[in-house]
């Protein structure tokens, strides 16, 4: 065996976009869905960008029929002349360079979101074809590329009155998964930017199918928090507060409702962080400090009671914070959290003055919001209590786990998982069939509580739901510690019916609002047992769609063959539900993932909120879709 030569040799230099198309997902993310919609964010972020420096009034967004996307603006247009340290063009050189862009400098953006410098350039390298018309100096400039490198130089195509830059781009197929845009994916994403950028017009067409949708909002923010409540039954009006401060614009926006949850939306230049940041921490410290001086200046809370905590102030709160600023030092390329020190302090002195202003102008809002934080107090007080019985007698002090739970041997969590199945019946065969080194079951009784329309102290009280929780080990609420969690894998696992799809529902439901690290964490999983038998003599096979089970009859061809349909699990027994759901070498699951949380907070609260109309509209709208309906 010879020892392996290292030497300058080895030295591998990735010159140009190169990187980019060897390591995409260091700049994207991933090179599925999101990381091709990431290429879509890129572009239009950059025409947002002219339009908060107030450039650009317009922007088109076409999904054309060869599965190319452009993006067009009527801002200033991408500069043409040559620049001084690469000799090209600068079009060609944004398109063409990393870290090269108009927002390094200050001179070209007070403010932007893209200020890594990656955004086209990537783009460009991800694409097999892009083309760039820029609008500019009373003239057309026109440049194409392949696969990043261009094809050829620039060239002048004519007049022009107008201004802007168009960026037409096809992805790469042997770079990403699959190359279809998603309309709903695009549209959700462009209403959002049309909130947040007051006086621009977003359009999107999809040339397709010829869907279209056209987003313009004059009040901004407010008008996002309005559209995020359109089902809710709200407390009051929206309160908006906006101040322009030396550290930057600070936006704030929201409502209360009757609801239990809380939905925070931040945005920093534009950027959605989901993760926060210190834009949301200035939020909430000046949000539970002002609510609970106001409180006692009025005596709406007694001299010997607490103060409101600050889940006491978020539950029912929708609120939308945006901020804009010069420098925004993001955390990571993905820029899902905010790190401006200077942004806490900004948003806490801006929200805090005009917030006080609002309740002391508008005693009888005040006086419902301060309502409602009193009534979630004592929930949560009474939730503790609640939850220290039922925890304090569980699986974190070492005592008993539930009755039903068939535990796996296995302590470790990365090898375990739990199967929630519905009914005795199921877990009869779920436990006789199961690998029990790895796989545990635990058996529902009837549909758990609907969680949507309860106070945690309520659902502690349900025994299905305890049983899930001591299960899980995570605790809850405020004990929640994702660290805990016994298994990492799981499996909600109902009948193909319509009470299996509502217990689904019910159980998607409570995993949202009460565990959600564990859906971001990638733990929770739908099998996916399947809906037919078709055997032809002593040979049978499995369909889990109508499709399957009609290629599995075209397969059998002349021969004899009889049907089974599945309604529920207990149908099967323990061979055939291990053979079908269970061997992870055989089975299908879906991993529960959010890709857009306002969207999935929308759902929730239509199918399972307490108001009835939203819910009639859904099933009206969604009626002629149902399959496999039994009546």
């Amino acid at each position: 065996m010879t020892k392996e030569e290292y030497s300058a040799d080895q030295i591998q230099v990735l010159e140009g976009l190169a990187a980019v198309r060897k390591r995409p997902g260091m700049y994207i993310g991933t090179t599925d869905v999101a990381g091709l919609h990431h290429l879509v964010w890129e572009i239009v972020d950059n025409s947002i960008d002219e339009a908060m420096a107030g450039h650009c009034e317009n922007i088109l967004v076409q999904i054309h029929e060869d599965g190319s996307l452009s993006v067009q603006d009527d801002g200033r247009g991408i500069p043409v002349d040559k620049h001084k340290t690469t000799g090209k063009s600068a079009l060609e050189t944004v398109l063409t360079v990393l870290h090269a862009g108009g927002k390094f400098g200050g001179g070209g953006y007070k403010v932007s979101g893209g200020l890594h410098g990656v955004g086209v350039s990537v783009v460009n390298a991800l694409s097999s074809q892009l083309k760039a018309e820029v609008k500019r100096n009373g003239k057309t400039y026109v440049q194409e590329y392949a696969k990043g490198d261009a094809q050829g130089g620039l060239k002048e195509e004519g007049k022009s009155t107008e201004t802007g830059t168009k960026i037409s781009f096809t992805p790469d197929p042997t770079i990403f998964e699959h190359t279809d845009f998603d309309f709903d994916t695009i549209n959700n994403r462009l209403r959002q930017q049309a909130y947040l950028t007051k006086g621009v017009t977003i359009r999107i067409q999809d040339l397709r199918d010829g869907r279209k949708a056209m987003f313009y909002f004059e009040g901004g923010i407010r008008s996002y928090v309005q559209h995020i409540n359109r089902d809710k039954d709200a407390l009051g009006s929206v309160i908006y507060v906006e101040k322009d401060t030396d550290d930057g614009l600070v936006e704030v926006a929201l409502q209360y409702t009757q609801a239990y949850q809380e939905t925070v939306f931040t945005f920093a230049n534009n950027i959605h962080t989901t993760e926060g940041g210190m834009h949301l921490t200035g939020f909430r410290t000046a949000l539970t400090r002002i609510l609970n001086s106001y409180a006692r200046k009025n005596e709406l809370i007694k001299e010997k009671d607490k103060n409101f905590s600050s889940d006491d102030v978020r539950e029912g709160l929708t609120a939308v914070i945006s901020v804009k600023l010069g420098d925004p030092q993001f955390e990571g390329q993905t820029k899902s959290k905010l790190g401006n020190a200077e942004m806490r302090t900004a948003v806490e002195s801006v929200f805090s003055e005009l917030f006080e202003e609002y309740l002391t102008e508008n005693p009888n809002d005040a006086r419902s919001i301060i309502g409602k934080c009193s009534l979630a107090q004592r929930a949560r007080l009474a939730a503790r209590a609640a939850r220290d019985t039922v925890i304090r007698k569980g699986a974190l002090e070492g005592m008993t786990l539930p009755g039903k739970l068939a535990d796996c041997s296995s302590k470790d969590p990365s090898q375990s998982e739990i199967y929630i199945v519905e009914g005795d019946s199921a877990g009869g065969s779920a436990k006789q069939g199961r690998n029990r080194e790895f796989q545990a079951i635990l058996p529902l009784r009837g549909k758990i509580l609907n969680v949507e329309q309860a106070r945690l102290d309520k659902m502690l009280a349900n025994n299905e739901v305890k049983n899930l929780v001591i299960a899980l080990g995570t605790g809850i609420g405020e004990t929640f510690s994702l660290e805990r969690l016994r298994y990492h894998r799981i499996v909600i696992m109902t009948d193909a019916d319509v009470d299996g799809a509502h217990i689904r529902t019910l159980l998607l439901t409570l995993f949202f609002r009460y565990f959600r690290e564990v859906i971001d964490g990638g733990y929770l999983y739908i099998a996916q047992p399947p809906l037919y038998k078709v055997q032809a003599g002593k040979t049978a096979k499995y369909a889990y769609s109508d499709k399957q089970r009609d290629d599995i009859i075209k397969e059998f061809g002349d021969r004899k063959y009889g049907i089974q349909r599945y309604k529920g699990l207990g149908e099967m027994n323990a061979d055939q539900l291990w053979d079908t759901t269970m061997d992870p070498e055989k089975r299908t699951m879906m991993r529960v993932t959010i890709d857009d949380a306002e969207k999935a907070d929308h759902i929730f609260q239509t199918l399972m909120g307490s108001e009835v109309a939203p819910r009639k509209k859904f099933i009206q709208t969604h009626a002629k879709r149902v399959k496999n309906l039994d009546i």
